[in-house]
């Protein structure tokens, strides 16, 4: 056997790593903390939106100026919509989107395609070029998830041919999704372990779960048990809603789900949509619903 000219004793090899670990360690921190003192924030945990069909202007520039006049930090914008299918597809449509986005400082913070309620991903050919070409206009917002709907005609509970479909579909288009590091969120009535079926089966890290409180509940489902089943590794996004009503005024729990959220560590975008009287001024119910979250919730 060979001995190796200057050897150190093992015990003194692992207390030399040790001692770099926490230099590197140190020096990572106080990176950090001038990168936070520089700049003088830190890493935003929740973001505040409105979707832009909730503010009267789906798929159209006025609804970032409203967001503006609201006092929130993004817009979720819808892909298409029944009178122009095409959509985002239109560049001067995007490009529209895109300008108004940087007018105002009102970030693009996601994408919807609440048309597949009406034209159903599960039985529609169409919608595959959809959802397809939402992606690549998701990419160039840098909306990095897209809301996929599965209500009104498109909805899946009781239908195992149309999950079926869905996964298929989903199949052909989330290695699309992954390579522009878009995420696809299911939105529907489906409990949490029907939604996570249908994640196991596409088994693409691309598709996750786009949560909506009053939507589980009015399904019946337990979102306090829901919550933590999906964690924060499952749901890409959040709708704040109570249909008809101000957030604080209807029947869910809001303190209780904002501690639910911060026990899993949810960090991301909270989406306010349909939380206004029927009649009510828009721009002064959303405001109360943003003062109301910002009670619950730390904004960056």
């Amino acid at each position: 056997m060979i001995k190796a000219l200057n050897s150190k004793p093992a015990s003194m090899n692992l207390e030399l790593l040790s001692r770099r670990e926490a230099i590197q360690r140190s020096a990572i921190l106080i990176g950090a903390f001038a990168a936070e003192k520089l700049t003088g924030k830190k890493s935003p945990r929740f973001r505040l939106g409105a979707c832009d069909w909730s503010v009267g202007n789906s798929m159209n520039p006025k609804a970032f100026d409203i967001a503006s006049q609201i006092g929130l930090q993004g817009i979720q914008v819808s892909y298409n919509t029944s009178k122009d299918e095409k959509g985002l597809t239109v560049p001067e449509t995007l490009l529209a989107i895109k300008e108004a986005s940087k007018r105002t400082g009102v970030k693009i913070s996601s994408l919807a395609i609440g048309e597949l309620n009406r034209t159903p991903y599960k039985s529609e050919a169409k919608t595959e070029e959809w959802v397809w070409n939402s992606v690549d206009a998701a990419k160039e917002l840098k909306a990095p998830v897209i809301l996929l709907a599965f209500f009104g005609q498109g909805d899946l509970r009781n239908d195992e041919p149309g999950k079926k479909a869905v996964i298929q579909r989903l199949k052909s288009v989330a290695p699309h999704a992954e390579k522009l590091g878009i995420t696809l969120g299911i939105e529907s009535y489906l409990t949490a372990q029907e939604h996570m079926d249908i994640i196991d089966a596409v088994g693409s890290k691309a598709v996750k779960v786009y949560y909506d409180f009053r939507n589980a509940v009015d399904a019946g489902n337990d979102i306090f048990k829901e919550i933590p089943m999906l964690g924060k590794e499952l749901i890409c996004e959040i709708h704040m809603k109570e249909n008809g009503q101000r957030l604080g005024e209807g029947t869910l729990d809001w303190p209780r789900i904002a501690n639910a959220l911060k026990e899993i560590d949810y960090r991301g975008w909270m989406q306010i949509e349909w939380a206004s009287p029927k009649g009510a001024d828009i721009v002064e119910c959303y405001r109360h619903n943003r003062k109301y979250l910002e009670g619950l919730f730390s904004f960056g």
